[in-house]
């Protein structure tokens, strides 16, 4: 199947999955209050990256895991966030975006079997951590972590360095 017509099913799939959405929220008020409850909310959209994830999967088109995977952790984080009340940790909340990214590249690799997809994913998602844990650290007001951030940099440092020995081989 031509990549024109794989990506047409995508998008024809993912508007039949949300128009039969909000065709049973519109018909089932019990679903609505579910779905869009005082602490229920980002539930929607944690199931919108898993649709995109498994339109991927039924098509075959596994880059849609990455936007997959930043909808659904978006909507993680979101939840989190909303049943904890901590909506300040958006200060440093972004930092796991990238790794959002990584693990959508990483089963993106797994899915078209490219290794070098998955070691770069697995980069990007332990940069995003690494990041995450830095500015918690300072902005969350982590005690304990934020006296022993400097040994993430360090371990960090120590991976890119053992990586770029292993390249030169």
């Amino acid at each position: 199947m031509n990549p024109k017509r794989r990506s047409s099913i995508a998008i024809a799939l993912t508007l039949i999955s949300i128009g039969l959405w909000f065709f049973a929220v519109q018909w089932m008020p019990e679903l609505w209050a579910w779905a869009y409850g005082r602490y229920t909310w980002p539930i929607p959209i944690m199931g919108i990256g898993g649709v995109l994830l498994l339109i991927g999967i039924l098509t075959g088109i596994p880059a849609l895991a990455v936007p997959a995977c930043i909808v659904g952790g978006i909507g993680g984080l979101l939840y989190w966030q909303n049943i904890t009340g901590n909506w300040a940790s958006w200060a440093y909340a972004w930092a796991l975006i990238p790794g959002f990214v990584g693990v959508g590249i990483m089963l993106s690799g797994l899915l078209s079997a490219k290794r070098q997809a998955i070691v770069g994913g697995g980069w990007l998602l332990v940069i995003s951590l690494v990041t995450f844990t830095f500015f918690g650290s300072f902005l969350g007001g982590w005690g304990l972590i934020s006296n022993y951030w400097p040994i993430l940099l360090i371990v960090l440092g120590i991976l890119l360095l053992g990586q770029s020995f292993f390249r030169s081989r």
